[in-house]
């Protein structure tokens, strides 16, 4: 007998992780736009800015994404749209957030650019 049903993908720890710097990159840009901008704007970025990413990563980055690109392509929206959250800690006088954030998000996207170039 064959099997008709195609395996569930695997997730693994660095899958699990991703998904949390995800959402603390789209969390941390709406954060930064209702923090750092005055009012008015802090509407327009602090809801822009999340909006923006999650269309990014919709877009091109996401598992089942509507544009298919190359894996390049994908590691420079991924590094676009996290750079941006740890740019948006630091000007919010967070260094250590920033720095923390952007050293386990290369890692995590390292060890993932390594998978998917298999």
């Amino acid at each position: 007998m064959t099997d008709t049903h195609s395996q569930a993908p695997s997730i693994g720890f660095n899958d699990v992780l991703r998904f949390i710097l995800e959402l603390f990159a789209i969390v941390s840009l709406g954060i930064w736009g209702f923090i750092a901008w005055p009012f008015a704007w802090n509407i327009l970025f602090g809801i822009g800015a999340p909006v923006l990413a999650i269309a990014l990563w919709a877009l091109f980055r996401s598992p089942k994404a509507v544009f298919e690109i190359d894996t390049f392509g994908k590691a420079l929206v991924e590094i676009v749209v996290m750079t941006s959250a740890a740019f948006a800690w630091w000007s919010l006088g967070q260094p250590i957030v920033a720095i923390v954030f952007a050293v386990v998000a290369l890692i995590s996207g390292i060890v993932n650019g390594r998978k998917e170039l298999r």
